[in-house]
Parts: structure tokens; sequence; C-alpha cells
């Protein structure tokens, strides 16, 4: 074990390396060496000049935003307080390096927070090579990935056995290799503890899989050869042993919203926070925990947000810079050594983004890690904050060195730099054929242009050189040194809880992590709090209405059967509940996957820890939910009697719960875990015991009886029953017996009578419990403890170790997808596509030809030439003289309700759009750029908005949201679309309908071109990449043309910088040829700045800094600045200065006086007040248009309709899964039922199993609803943007959801019905053929009628979450209440008086029921008849004849003396007519049954 000391020199000692590289022979080698060990190892000299001057240059970065040098204060302050105990409790026996230079607290404070902060994890690499399967965007051509479709998922259906016998033959038979391509190329490179390397290229040049190796996450590729070495430790033992020593990060922050800053960082310390033996000796967990959190959040500026929801774009929480900041926090925690982050700044506003590079900077020099980033957009200011730059070009490395000397190397192999162009948009646009350009006297044939020529120009050059010689010294110097290993290894192992396996990468043990994580999902359900409030009312709700139902269940043998029912019932509910446990388990995929790589805890320990926390939860409402449905349904009152019922109904949920979570976690999707489960649901339900005896089931499946968990809790509850009770044996189970009219027979039992019930007998009018088990389900009451729980226990472990083993051995993490998927080309569109692609090659030919032109032109003459041509192209596309709309806003508040009150996110705004100019809205992170934006565009549908909103000088219009366009942040699209599609479902809808459908067409063809879009023309957009994405959300609202007004919010987020450019550039054109344009913007260099006419600065509440214009060189901008104060320096983005000057972020603002306070003391506010008075004034005196013309809508009803239903079918029918997992469903279920069914005949029994078979029909809507919720929710979300913009109108959104449903469940009661009535020998009676045609119309409006109550639960659901807790109760309540399950006679009259009309299934039940049992002759069975002797002297007949005359039924041996057998249906009428069932009703019925489907479908409309 180490000493605290050894370990603080184990910290100084240890360096890092790493490797990564390509097919073939790549070589990528990345060498993290320890800066005190460069003379040892025969490091180049060089490497100590940039240490140094990274150290001398750390002040200067200490301007704005976050504080390092403070942030390095907060944390040397923990650990000098931490050190003064250490010193107290141990004294060091001697003192060496460590002590010198006043580094000893800091050290020591490694040695206490994170022991292993400072080793030098070396990663050496040689002969890497990264291959994937075709589709990552590449040179090569590969075939194409085409999208499924319904009709291709019948055909592989059908195909399946084939394949499987073919698998079984194919290795015998030699094989196609599959193609693949290389992603990343020979590279290599060598970074330091403490420094940072940004990775820049272009989208597809490699940076994200470059990150992704070297944080050793190589799952997805097709081939990684070759090795990657920390510290002499390869790849594969880092990965086994020390995983969390590496970490990538992805673009997208992944927290749980709903647990605040504070918990989520409680939780990764609780599995992070080393043992004893790696913290100071009398220093608790808790203690450390404390120190270390105030520290990060004070060190990142978030001590005010350590109570907030961390939030996402569904729940309310921190800001977005924030949420990166939590990310940083959460990634610091780990304490991994190397660190890397995909493009983290995307979304954030430049200081926000600048501010977070300072905190890994903090994170970097403090901790003494090593940070990977890659950054699309990256301002010059980020830039300065990093130790060395890659450029990768296609996957090759073009660049790596230090990012002073990175411009000049470009510039001194022939490229041009543009005026004010920051440094990684000229590195990116060096290897952008589009984008780069020669330097005067140069050209293609002179300067190296393609990858490879980039590649050998620079392992040529004297960086090429000076790198792979430094590799090869340190190559060999790792080969014979191993200190640094060994002390690495053992400072892990200190690291580790006591009773942790060394070997181990975990942190704690497997139940200190079982303990973290139930505290954190205990957490994360009480902070829920409207799914809790929403489970326990709807859970309580339902035990009123059940117990309801089987109120006061007499104990007569009238309750016998009836008090099965209840149990059963409450035992269906309980444990059917669990079935919302499998879409659960599919939602926190991308967070398990990202905590785990960190090491956190094993995935084992997720399923144990979400058990132990949802225990208190699901203990208390089912013990609520039992005693309510027990006692008022009158089940026998006795302690052991509940308490043994409510053990087997809890253990019972838990089993079932394990299984519903098993098939959560291993299936891909909801799609295919319902398919699966279809196999299991029925046949748990049927198999029982309940419906179908043990000794009535078929030999070949009766077997599933005794492996069902349900069948042994249903077996316990009711052998706890009727143990415990006696029944008394009267009323209608006397045969014969008195009726209206008569009194033949004794009022009470006596020796010639008989009593129906099971278990009874002779003469006597009380029957045991016990013995009515016996006789009608054969089960004995002893098996209630030794067989019963046993059994349901072991299925309790058992799933809980399959959810063990699935995330332990068969992760499914949602992996996203890196290929496009296509449509297949009609001729038509294939004409289309051959039209885009012969004219791209035209203008790329026809750049290259303006791009050689250029190269002549002199520096000095080209930016005078540019604007020339800028001023021309301006007025060569100036408007015409056609009225354009101004818009205003003047003295904009908009406030919001909030817990306690009310605030203001908007205050007294001002501002104009006019038309041809482009305006840009910019702020701080939490400024309220967005919400000004949602506001100005009647987007907000909350809170209250006051001020001025006009339109030329008038109120906004009925037509106002059809007049404009907004491009929002979310890029939301309907994802089966092709991009053609969607830009042409825009076009065909939003502009005029007057317009033909060819111009529309064709403006759509220009659309694609113009963005850049014609490669992916028939991409689905689900599968585009970000930047593919968010041209096509542009696309799509300028496919609209716009009249008034064009809203874009960030729409250069996830954007390169030269996507961006080009943009921003195509928005200078629009704005040119007359376009009002208004948009927010992050992150722009100043060239893309100056593109912009105006600006609108918001700081933080809603107040304006400034409005107006922008200028030249942001001239008009600068001076305004700096007139009062800020004055900005002539190298550094206007952009990003004043959102510094303003205080944005965490930096303090420049100047005393609070800048919006400045601007409302200015003469520019008094302009812009001016300037609106006069735009209204100049408008008002043009006369109003004729609002008679004016419509909400540009196209018809009708059309709109037809539209829409051609784009959901389509959807749909690219949609295999969710259409055929529908039909596999109401297929295999159906079959399932006529197994179980088979070949009924006319005994009564067979006639009970008639009616139960009919009953399953019931299930359908089930089945329906909980797989049309998710989808009706996804397409509601497309809807509100949609419907935001008036494209068409709710009622069209509504019956279009509806209709594209019909055709395919259609063909699910089709199948079901062929399944159902034929194989189980339905059509015996009256109505004969006929009859089972009308079953298929019946079960049909069943089917339908699920449709439109799915919808309406998902139309009034907040989310999917709230909606499938809908369905059990909404689906149970509809079954008890139909007549079956309860009979008509037995129901209490406060049901039969409304529920029992109101239910739709009671129509739908009874019009089957009477069709199949019209006429049908029933055969009683020997063991079926009620047997009971005559009076002596008398026959059967004489005895029976006025019982039978009026209740009907027949004797078997009417003359007989004794024995009188006798069977109590003659035909199948007998048996429904008391049920309140007419044959003659039932076409009527059958139609209310589809009037439902109507209201319901008019209610889910009438919700928007």
């Amino acid at each position: 074990m180490l000493t605290d000391k050894s370990r603080l020199q184990s910290c100084l000692k240890l360096g890092k390396v790493w490797y990564v590289s390509n097919s073939f022979l790549s070589l990528l080698t990345l060498t993290i060496l320890d800066r005190s060990q460069d003379s040892r190892m025969g490091g180049d000299k060089s490497g100590d000049k940039e240490a140094s001057d990274t150290t001398g240059d750390f002040s200067q970065r200490e301007d704005g935003g976050i504080d390092i040098r403070i942030a390095e204060e907060e944390f040397n302050a923990l650990s000098r307080q931490l050190t003064a105990i250490s010193e107290r409790q141990r004294p060091y026996s001697d003192s060496k390096d460590l002590e010198k230079g006043g580094e000893e607290s800091a050290n020591s404070t490694y040695a206490i927070i994170c022991p292993r902060r400072t080793m030098h994890i070396n990663e050496l690499a040689s002969s890497t090579s990264m291959s994937a399967s075709p589709g990552k965007t590449c040179k090569s051509k590969f075939p194409e990935i085409y999208v499924g479709t319904f009709g291709g998922a019948i055909i592989d259906f059908f195909l399946t056995p084939f394949l499987f016998l073919w698998s079984l033959v194919a290795p015998l038979f030699p094989s196609k290799v599959l193609t693949t391509r290389p992603i990343l190329h020979k590279s290599s490179g060598s970074l330091k503890p403490g420094e940072m390397c940004l990775v820049l290229g272009c989208p597809g040049s490699g940076c994200s899989t470059f990150l992704k190796t070297i944080a050793n996450q190589r799952e997805g590729y097709a081939r990684v050869s070759g090795d990657v070495v920390y510290a002499g430790m390869s790849a594969a033992e880092m990965g086994k042993y020390y995983k969390g020593e590496v970490v990538y990060n992805e673009e997208d922050d992944r927290h749980i919203a709903t647990l605040t800053v504070a918990q989520t960082l409680g939780f990764a310390l609780s599995t992070k926070t080393p043992g004893p033996n790696g913290r100071l000796p009398g220093l608790t967990k808790t203690e450390f925990n404390e120190e270390v959190m105030g520290t990060l959040l004070k060190m990142l500026n978030m001590t005010h947000t350590a109570q907030t929801l961390v939030g996402d774009e569904f729940v309310r929480g921190v800001s977005g810079g924030e949420r990166k900041r939590v990310s940083i926090a959460e990634m610091m925690v780990t304490r991994a050594r190397v660190q890397s982050w995909d493009n983290s700044t995307r979304g954030l506003d430049a200081s926000t983004a600048l501010d977070f590079n300072k905190s890994l900077r903090i994170m970097t020099d403090v901790l003494g890690q090593t940070t990977f980033v890659s950054l699309y957009q990256a301002g010059e200011g980020i830039y300065d904050l990093y130790d060395k730059v890659l450029v990768l070009c296609e996957g090759r490395q073009v660049y790596y060195g230090s990012p002073k000397e990175a411009r000049a190397y470009f510039e001194n192999l022939g490229y041009r730099s543009l005026p004010r162009q920051s440094t990684p948009d000229y590195l990116t646009g060096c290897t952008d054929p589009n984008e780069r350009q020669f330097a005067p006297g140069h050209s293609s044939r002179d300067v190296p242009c393609t990858p490879e020529a980039l590649e050998a120009a620079f392992l040529s050059s004297a960086y090429g050189q000076d790198l792979l010689d430094s590799l090869g010294k340190y190559k060999s110097h790792m080969e014979t040194e191993k200190t640094d290993q060994e002390a690495f290894r053992a400072a892990v192992v200190a690291d580790k809880k006591k009773g942790v396996s060394k070997k181990s990468p975990y942190t704690l043990g497997l139940m200190s992590q079982v303990r973290a994580l139930a505290k954190r999902e205990f957490q994360k359900k009480m902070q829920d709090k409207f799914q809790l409030v929403t489970s326990f009312t709807l859970s309580t709700v339902l035990a009123f209405v059940i117990g309801g139902a089987f109120f006061g269940q007499p104990l007569t043998a009238a309750g016998a059967f009836t008090r099965g029912s209840v149990i059963f019932t409450a035992l269906l509910v309980t444990c059917l509940d669990a079935f919302g446990e499998m879409p659960m388990q599919m939602l926190g995929r991308p967070i398990l996957k990202k905590q785990t790589s960190y090491s956190m805890y094993r995935p084992a320990a997720v399923s144990i820890g979400n058990l132990l926390a949802d225990l208190p939860f699901s203990a208390t409402r089912i013990v609520i939910f039992n005693i309510i449905v027990y006692f008022m349904s009158n089940l026998n009152r006795s302690a052991g009697g509940f308490f043994t019922f409510h053990l087997f109904n809890y253990v019972a949920y838990i089993a079932m719960q394990g299984f519903f979570r098993t098939f959560g976690l291993i299936c891909v999707n909801f799609n295919v875990a319902f398919r699966l489960a279809t196999f299991f649901i029925p046949n748990f339900v049927q198999y029982a015991g309940y419906m179908i005896p043990v000794d009535s089931m078929h030999r070949w499946l009766f077997w599933i009886y005794y492996i069902n968990p349900l069948s042994y809790a249903w077996q316990g509850c009711l052998e706890n029953e009727f143990m415990r009770i006696q029944m008394t044996c009267n009323g209608a189970y006397v045969v014969p017996r008195n009726g209206p009219g008569f009194s033949t027979y004794p009022d009470e039992l006596g020796p010639n009578q008989a009593c129906t019930i099971f278990g009874a007998s002779d003469g006597s009018d009380s029957v045991q419990g016990e013995a009515y088990l016996d006789a009608g389900f054969s089960l004995n009451a002893s098996d209630l403890w030794k067989k019963c729980l046993v059994v349901l226990c072991v299925f309790a472990v058992a799933f809980q170790l399959t959810q063990i083993i699935a995330l332990e051995f068969f992760p499914q993490y949602n992996n996203e997808m890196n290929v496009n998927i296509y449509a297949k080309e009609s001729d038509d569109t294939a004409k289309l596509n051959q039209k885009l692609r012969e004219r791209k090659a035209a203008s790329a030919k026809a750049n290259e030809e303006a791009k050689a032109r250029a190269m002549e032109i002199k520096p000095e003459h080209h930016d005078a030439e540019k604007a020339d041509t800028k001023s021309e192209s301006t007025a060569a596309d100036a408007p015409t003289a056609r009225h354009r709309k101004t818009f205003t806003w003047e003295g904009l508040n908009y406030t919001v309700p909030v817990v306690g009150g009310t605030r203001r996110l908007l205050h007294d705004v001002y501002g104009f759009v006019k038309p041809g100019t482009l305006t840009a809205l910019m702020g701080a992170s939490g400024a309220g750029k967005t919400t000004c934006l949602d506001v100005l565009a009647q987007r907000k549908n909350i809170g209250v908005i006051s001020g001025d909103i006009l339109v030329d000088g008038r109120p906004l219009t009925s037509d106002f949201a059809r007049g404009t366009a907004y491009a929002e942040q979310m890029d939301v699209h309907e994802g089966t679309a092709t991009v053609r599609e969607a830009m042409r479902f825009s076009a065909y809808l939003r502009q005029p309908y007057e317009v033909s459908q060819e111009e529309k067409d064709a403006y759509v063809e220009e659309m694609i071109e113009l963005l850049e879009l014609q490669d992916m023309s028939e991409a689905l957009v689900m599968s585009l990449n970000v930047e593919a994405r968010k041209r096509l959300t542009i696309g799509v609202e300028l496919a609209s043309k716009p009249e008034l007004l064009l809203f874009l919010d960030e729409p250069t987020s996830g954007l390169d910088a030269q996507s961006a450019w080009n943009l921003v550039r195509f928005l200078r054109k629009l704005a040119d040829q007359g376009q009002a344009i208004l948009c927010t913007i992050h992150q722009p260099s100043s060239l893309l700045f100056e593109s912009f006419d105006r600006l609108l600065l918001l700081e933080r509440g809603g107040e304006t800094v400034y409005f107006g214009d922008i200028g030249a060189d942001s001239h008009v901008l600068r001076e305004y600045f700096a007139r009062h104060g800020a004055m900005c320096p002539s190298n550094v983005n206007p952009a990003e200065y004043m959102l510094e000057a303003i205080g944005a972020g965490v930096s303090q603002r420049v100047g005393d006086k609070d800048w919006k306070d400045v601007w409302l003391e200015s003469p520019e506010y008094q302009v812009v007040r001016k300037e609106i008075d006069g735009i209204k004034a100049r408008c008002l005196a043009i006369a109003e248009p004729d609002r008679k013309t004016l419509s909400t809508f540009a196209t018809p009803t009708l059309y709109q309709l037809r539209v829409v239903i051609e784009r959901n079918n389509l959807a749909l029918w690219r949609s295999p899964d969710y259409i055929f997992s529908r039909l596999f469903v109401c297929t295999f279920m159906s079959l399932f039922v006529s197994l179980s069914f088979l070949n009924l005949g006319n005994s009564v029994r067979d006639l009970q199993f008639r009616v139960f078979s009919i009953f399953w029909v019931t299930i359908l809507p089930a089945i329906v609803m909980s797989q049309i919720e998710p989808l009706f929710i996804s397409n509601r979300r497309i809807f509100i943007r949609e419907s935001s913009s008036r494209i068409y109108s709710p009622y069209v959104f509504a019956v279009g959801q509806l209709i594209g449903e019909i055709p395919y469940n259609v063909m699910c009661a089709l199948l079901y019905w062929v399944l159902m009535v034929y194989p189980a020998g339905f059509g015996q009676g009256s109505a004969g053929t006929n009859g089972t045609g009308f079953q298929f119309l019946v079960i049909l409006f069943f089917i339908v009628f699920g449709v439109s109550l799915g919808q309406l639960i998902a139309a009034i659901s907040p989310s999917i979450q709230v909606a499938v807790l809908f369905n059990p109760p909404v689906t149970l309540i509809l079954s008890v209440f139909c007549g079956v399950t309860i009979p008509y006679p037995t129901l209490i009259s406060f049901w039969r008086s409304w529920i029992y009309y109101l239910n739709p299934y009671t129509w739908g039940i009874s019009a089957m029921v009477a069709t199949e049992l019209h006429g049908l002759v029933i055969q009683c069975k020997s063991d079926e008849f009620a047997v009971f002797n005559p009076p002596s002297g008398q026959t059967c007949a004489a005895w029976a004849s006025d019982f039978i005359g009026y209740y009907g039924g027949y004797l078997d041996n009417p003359n007989a003396t004794e024995a009188c057998r006798y069977c109590q249906y003659t035909r199948g009428d007998d048996f429904y007519t008391p049920l309140n069932i007419s044959y003659g009703d039932r076409w009527r019925n059958v139609f209310i049954l589809f009037a439902f489907f109507g209201v319901y479908a008019i209610g889910m409309s009438r919700c928007y």
C-alpha cells in the first residue's frame, strides 16, 4: 500500500502517450509527456519552450468569463485546508522536491482529491486503423442503404425460416468480404499532462472518431487495428481495468433532467470518492464530498444553480451554458486522465462558449489532465487557450503542433488568409476544396490540395520530422521505464474502497454502487411529482372502481365465481401495471452508456438499485390498492387473510416487473419488445387457471400453466381466500327451485334438490371453500406456502437475474445512426436528381474558374472588387416596386408565472425589421433571445405579453403566422420523409393555393440546390446529420416563400465555420432580394457578423443593450461601445467583445453603469423610437388591404387533408416495425387464443369458452392504444411546430392521423378474425356463416375504436410516461363493466344504471355473443349435469316440469325415477337472454360501438 508521500511523488512522475491509426499501416501516435522528463527522454527543446510559454501566458487567459487564476485559488484553498489536516495527523519523514517552489499545497491536493491526477498515462500507438461499414461520409462509392417498408417486412417475415436455414449452411460456402473504408489514416502527435489539444476538421473528416479512439471507445467500427498504449499499458488493459481513466463526452449534454445540479454532482461524487486509503486520515466521505462539490461549484461559478434542476428540452432547468458546466463538473469528478470533448459548444453563445473552454482550461491545469476538444466554430479567444492543434482532412493528419505556428505553416504552403478570418476558420478552410483560396502566384498545381498531398507535406516538414523523432525516443523510453506504470496502478488500487478487487475498474464495490443508484432513483421519483401523483391517483381510483364493482361479495354460492373474479382482476391490474416498465427501460440508455463508460458503476447495479428505489413507492401504492379492493369486495376479513393476499399480490408484481424490465433491456426498441411480449402476455392471462381450468387445458399446452408466475399468484390468493370461508347454497344454484307463480319445491335446500356449485354435498346447503377448490380447480390449500409462494419468489429472483445478465452481457445503448438511409428513386425523382447532379457539377466547374481568376487579382484590389461585386449583386437583386411590409415592436414585455409569483423575461424592447435587411438578435445565455423571437413570432401560449407588435403600423391579422416562417432550433421534422418530400410538403400547404404544383416543385428544386442538399434529396430526415438537418429546417421554411418575415433561431448551431458562412451568405442573398430576416446567432466570426445589417443586443432580464446598425467592419457598433468606455481591440472579434463588455456569461461588465441604462439615455435610443414612429406614419398612409380576402390557411381544408393523409400513409409504410408489430401481435394473439379453444363443441363449458374467446377481442383496443400513443405524441410534436405556421388545421391533423391507421387496422382485424372464428369452430348457431362475417365487422370496429381512444388519451397527456398510466385503468374499467367478468344480473344497481350503458365494450360484446350463440344447440357433458333425485314414485320430468318450463334447460333422462340429470341450457339463447342481450339488437349495438369511435375521434380533434 502506498503512503501519502509516495503517492505524491508518483504524481510528479507519471506521463502519458497515445496512438491511433488506420487501415493498411496507419499510425496515429499521441504521446502525453511529463514536462519534467523531457531531458531524460531526449525530448526536443521546443517542447520545453512551449510548456514554458503556456505557463507564462496563463495570466493573459484570465480576462473575461471564468477567471482561471481565481478558480485555481479556490482549488488551492481547499488544498491548503485539507493539507493542514494531513500535516496535523501525519507529518512527513523527509522533504524533497515536493516542498520546493511553493508547490506543496497544490501537490498535496492532488493526493487528496485525486491521488492519481498527475500520473502520466502514456498512450503510444502504432499502426492503429479505423475502418467502418458503408455509409459514414466517404469518397468511395458504396451501395446505398434503403429504407425498409411494411411490404418488405412482410416478405422478410416469410423468408425468415429459409434465411435461418441458409445461415446454418452458409459457412460451408465462400463468403463475400464486407466492404469497409478507412476513417482515420496515419497520424501521430504528442500531448503532455496539463495541455489541451484542439481538433479541427470539416464535417466527415474523422474528428469524432479520433476523439472516441483516444477515449478507447471502439464499438461500432468494422475494424480497429494497431495499438493504443497508455503509459506503456495497452488499450485492452486500460479498457478492462482502467476504463474510467479515459473518457469521451459527446456533443449533447445528457443528464437526468429532473435532478438538481447538486444531486447530479453528488451522485457522481458518491461513485468516484476514493476509499480511506485515498483520502486523508480523519476525513470522512461526507466531508470530502461536500468540500469537493463546493470547490467545483465555485470554480465554475455555479453556486447559485446548486438547487436548480438540470433540465432539458422539455423540463425547465439551468441554461445551456450552465448545463455544459455540469458536464464539465461531472467529468472532473471522474478524475479521468484523458478526456475527449466532441463539439461541446454547440448552441452556446460566444461568451458562454468562451467560458466553457476556460472551464476546460481550469480543469486541465488544476488537475493536470489531458484534454482533447473538437469545435466547429472557435473564436480566436478560444483558440488561444489551447496548447496544441490537430488538423484532419478526410481522416488524414495534415498538421499537429503549436497553435501559434499553424497559420504560418499553411500560409507557407501557399494558402491565402482572408481579412479578419479567425485562425480556426482558416485552418479548417484550408482542408475544404470549396472554401480555400490560394495565395497570389500559387495554384493547385504547386500547392498540396488533396488529403494525401497535405499529409505528405506535413510528414516531410520540420514539424513532422521533429514529431516522429520525439515519438521514437519516447517509445524506446517506455519499453524500459516501468516506474510510471507501477505507480499508476498502485495509486488506482489505493483509490478503491475496501473489499473492491484490484482488477475492478470501479472505485466502489457493487453494494455501494447499488446504494448510490437507489438514492438517485429515489430522488428522481420524488421530484417527478406529476407522474407520482398521477400514478397514485389512478391506482386509488381504480381500486375504488373495482371494489365498487365487486362490492360486498356474499358468502353464498353466488359469490363463489365472483370472488375468483375479483381476485383475478386485482392480480391482473397489479401485474400488468408493470407493463409500463418496458418503455421506461429504453429512455435512460444514453445516460447509462455515458456513466458506465466513466466507470461510475457496473450496469448490473442499475437493476438492483432501481428495484430498491421503487420498493417504497410500489409497496405503498399496491397496499393502498389492495386494502380498498380487499375490504370493499368483502373478502375474508382477517389479518392473516389480507396480508397473505397482499404478499402474493406484491411478490407477483415484483416478478412481472422484472419480466417486463428484462424485455425492455434486451430489445433494441419498443416495437420489438412489444412483439416478444405478445408470446407471453396472452398465455400468462389465459393459463393462470381462471379462464381455463387446468383439467380443461389441451394436453399440448397445459405446461404453460406450470411456467406461468401469474398462475401461482392466483392459485395462492384463491387458496388463501377459500380455505377461510364456508358458503351457503341458495338461489339460482339450487335445482329444481320455485319461480314466479309456483311453489312446488321447498324454499330451503331439500333432499330432492341439488346444489350446482362445485364441492356441494347431497342434502347440505353448506359448501366448504376447500371442497370448492378441490372439485372445481383441483387445488389444495396445503400448497399455499410450500409451493405457490416458493415458486413465485423463485420467479421474482430469476427475473432480477435476467436483468443483470441483460445489462452486463447484452447491453442495448441505442447507438446513434451514422449512415444515411435513402428512399428508392422513382422515375420522376431519378430525372430530378440527375438534373441536380449536372447543375452541381457545372456550378463546381464555374467556381473553380472564378477562383482561378481571383488568384490573378492582386490582394489589395481583391477586397474592393469583392465589395463592388456585392454592390452589383445587391443592385441586380433589388426588390421590385411591390410594397413589402415592415415589422415593428414597441414596449415589448413578457411575464411568465413561476412558483411564488411571476417573472419578467422581456422588458420594454423596441425594434423593427425592414424589408431587405438582415437583423441579428444576440445576447448571453438566459438573456431571452429565443423568448423574444417566440414572442415576436406569436409562438408563446403562456404568460402575459404587453406592448405593440405591428405590421405596417397595424395590429396583426389572422394571416400573420402564414406570412412568416420560423426555423426553430430543435429541427423537428417527420423522420420518415425525404428531404425533397419535407420541403414539398411545406411548399404545397404554405404557398398560395393558386400557385400550380409544378411551380412549387420547381421552387423546391431551387431550394435544394441553394442549400447544397443535392446528394441528400432522397435521404430520410431521421438519418441526416446535424448540419443537413439544420439546412433542411431552413429549407422547409424557405419553401413557404414567406411574404413578411423569416425568423431563424440559431441557424448556425452545430455547423462548421464554412457551413455557417455559406448559410449566412445565403440569408444575405435572400435579404438583398427584399426578404426581411430576423435571427438569433451564436458564436459568429467577425466576417460572418459583418453580413448583418442591424443588431438587437439583449442582456439578462430581457433588457435592451443596443439596437441599430452594425456597419462595415462593425464600425458603428464599435464606435457606440467605445463612446461609453468599451474599446474593442483591433484584433478581437467585435461580436465576442461586446458580449464580454456587457457582462455576458460570468464575465464582469466594462464600466460602472448598467448597459441597459446607457442605452436608454443614448441618442441612438431616441433615433430608434422616432424611426418606429416614422415607419408607422408612412405605412398607415397606405390603404389597408381588403381583410375579407384574409384567411388563416393558404389552402382549402380538403386539399390540406389530402396532402396530410398522403404524408401519413407514406410515413406508416416506411415504419415497418410499427405496423408489422401490430399485425404480428394481433395475429399471434388470435392464434394463441384459438389454440386454447380449438374445435369447440356444444357443451356448457364450450359455451363459456366461446364467450371467453369473444371476450379476448376487448384486448385489441388495449394493444392499439399502447402502440399508438407514443407515435401520436411524437407526431403531435411535429404538428405543434407546423401548426404555429398555420400549415394545416388541427382537425386535418386529427383526421389525418385517424385515416392513416385505418387500412392497416383492416388487415389486423381480418387476420384476427380468420384465426379466431375458424380454428375455434364459430358459426354453428342459427346465424351460420353470415354470422361469422358480422363478427369481422365488430372486430374491425373494436380496433378502430382503440385507435380513436388511444389518440384521445395521447392528446390529453403531456408525455408518453403519463399516457401509459391511463391505459391499464381505462382498459380494466371497460372490460369489467361490459357484462362478462361481472354478469349483468349480479352488477349492483349503481353501476348497472349508467356505466354499463356508457361502456362501448358492452355493445360490441353483446353483438358478438348474440350472433355466435343464437340458436346454438347445447348438449351437456356427463360432468356438467346437475344431478338430483325426485320424490319417491315420481319421474324426473314430473318433478322438474314446473322448474324447466320457467327456467329452461332440459333433462337428459326425463323418465328416470332417480339420479335426474339436468342441463341448464337448451340453446345458446338461454345463456345470454338473462344477461340483457338480444339477438335482434345486434346491428344497433355494433353501430353504437362505432358511434363511440366517432365521439372519441371528435374529442381528440377538439383537444387542439
